[in-house]
């Protein structure tokens, strides 16, 4: 039980100890004094909850004191009953009011009113304090939230900078060996090699995958998943992504493969780690539960509208297919086609259900079809803005690729591996190469030459390729300032790529990238250059 005080200022003891009387009570402590300014320093020193405050007093009436009381931050919540023999007048009540006082109690005292009201205050001062106590300790509670929620935004800083770095760290060496391996497919190889060659690349492209999803669980637990839309060979990546699944067909002993109408439009503007991570799930599940016969991948061209494409995917196998009462709950989290579907196939029943939230959030839409036994059949559908160039169609093959002779690029690449690959992919398509390892080094050789491209990643040591790009945007020289930019980026966050059109690049590349993307790039932003030759 709380105890409180009651302070009880009267200069006559008599008083004193008629009230002391009458307020004899064990949740209660009786504190007195015959002097105003004792009462004053009582209240400085000790927690009064209520004074009862005779009027009528030497040296300083009770009017007075409680005026101090109320102007002081420390003891104006004291709550004060004026004790008096003078008259009832209302002006006295209401100077007694204006004071601060909450009541009165009036001389001589009546043993029941006066038990009452202090009863009364008594509670109200019991609330009051409750309430600040409450208020104190939500005070509490909101330093502790903004401390939490300083420390989580630190760590929400440390952990982008780090997903940054280590995108940049992993994505750049499998940018120079899926590179390699491009080239190597150009050498003269005998049908052993060639064997170990595709496995390399399939490796390769199977653990770019696992990198992406590592990668996208930090971006979605950071709150940075978001559609990032670029150019992309739509028809390279079908195939890709066949390829990077036909191990695990050949192990199955069926067939996977790929139907793309020709009227599909080969570069198109999509999210393609996004479309990429849709049709491997979808691919990989009709893969999972297909025990003989095939799966295939058909693209189609549904419509087209001014320059936009709508394009369907459908996914369609021979395996063991969907109960009809499952068909409402297969894109559900967890949910599997059967009760022993995970003892028998494995997995975790979350492939579908991504790949329909996947599918929602680029605008697009998946269905099923399915008859029990007899196959499934996905159907993934939207619509994208086709990239028009005359040059570029279904038919595009890397080996095919028109030389872009007469142009003279820059690049400024600080991995030694990518180095290699980046200067005999350029030198294979007749382009004259000259390398740097830093942003320092191409302002270097801007002053005494120009270029018609500069290719210049985005993370390097000494200068990095974002202030290289500023300092060369900033150039007085139209000749040098206007040079087209491609930044190369092995970053998976949408700021870091933003700063590099901030800082004054044409055009983005991501690491690993489509060498059929990066030609069409390098062709896109030199075309004036090519006509003038």
């Amino acid at each position: 039980m709380e105890v409180l005080k009651i302070l009880i200022v009267d200069d006559k003891p008599e008083n004193i100890v008629a009230l002391e009387a009458l307020l004899d009570r064990d949740d209660i402590e009786l504190v007195t004094t015959t002097s105003p300014n004792e009462a004053l320093r009582l209240c400085w020193e000790q927690d009064i909850s209520i004074a009862l405050v005779d009027v009528q007093m030497p040296q300083m009436d009770g009017f007075e004191l409680v005026e101090i009381l109320k102007g002081n931050p420390r003891t104006r919540e004291i709550l004060v009953i004026f004790v008096t023999a003078i008259s009832m007048e209302t002006k006295y009540a209401v100077k007694g009011y204006s004071t601060g006082a909450i009541d009165y109690l009036y001389k001589p005292l009546d043993p029941y009113v006066t038990s009452a009201k202090v009863d009364s205050f008594i509670q109200l001062a019991c609330s009051q304090r409750e309430v600040k106590r409450k208020n104190a300790e939500l005070l509490q509670y909101q330093k502790e939230l903004i401390i939490a929620k300083e420390q989580a935004e630190q760590g929400k800083r440390i952990k982008e900078n780090f997903l940054a770095s280590m995108s940049h760290e992993i994505r750049t060496p499998v940018n120079g060996i899926q590179g390699l391996i491009h080239l190597l497919q150009y050498t003269n190889l005998d049908e052993e090699q060639i064997k170990l060659l595709d496995l390399l690349k399939i490796s390769s492209g199977a653990l770019l995958g696992i990198i992406n999803d590592i990668l996208d669980i930090s971006k979605i637990e950071a709150g940075k998943f978001k559609i990032v839309r670029a150019e992309s060979n739509i028809i390279n990546q079908a195939h890709a992504i066949i390829g990077l699944l036909q191990y695990k067909a050949v192990e199955k002993g069926i067939e996977l493969k790929v139907d793309i109408e020709k009227a599909v439009p080969a570069m198109i503007i999509v999210d393609s780690l996004r479309i990429n991570q849709i049709l491997m799930n979808l691919i990989g599940n009709a893969v999972k539960f297909t025990d003989k016969g095939s799966v295939t991948l058909f693209v189609k061209l549904i419509a087209t509208k001014g320059n936009q494409a709508q394009i369907r995917f459908v996914v369609q196998d021979t395996g063991i297919g969907i109960e009809s009462d499952k068909l409402d709950t297969i894109f559900d989290s967890f949910e599997q086609a059967d009760d022993n579907t995970q003892q028998l196939y494995g997995g975790t029943g979350l492939g579908l259900s991504i790949a329909k939230r996947l599918a929602e959030l680029k605008g697009g839409e998946i269905t099923v079809f399915s008859e029990f036994g007899k196959g499934a059949s996905f159907v993934f559908t939207n619509w994208y803005q086709v990239v028009s160039d005359p040059e570029i169609n279904a038919s595009v093959d890397l080996s095919e690729l028109p030389f872009l002779e007469g142009l003279e690029v820059l690049v400024a690449e600080d991995n030694l591996v990518n180095q290699f690959m980046i200067k005999k992919v350029l030198e294979r398509w007749k382009i004259e190469v000259e390398m740097v390892e830093n942003g320092a080094l191409v302002l270097e050789r801007l002053k005494t030459k120009t270029y018609d491209l500069l290719l210049i990643d985005s993370n390097m040591p000494v200068m990095g390729g974002f202030e290289a790009i500023r300092k060369i945007r900033a150039d007085i020289s139209a000749s040098i300032s206007t040079i087209p930019i491609i930044s190369l980026s092995a970053a998976v966050l949408d700021e870091e790529q933003q700063r590099a059109l901030d800082a004054g690049a044409n055009d983005i590349i991501t690491k690993p990238f489509d060498l059929s993307v990066l030609h069409h790039k390098i062709k896109k932003w030199t075309r004036k250059v090519l006509k003038k030759d």
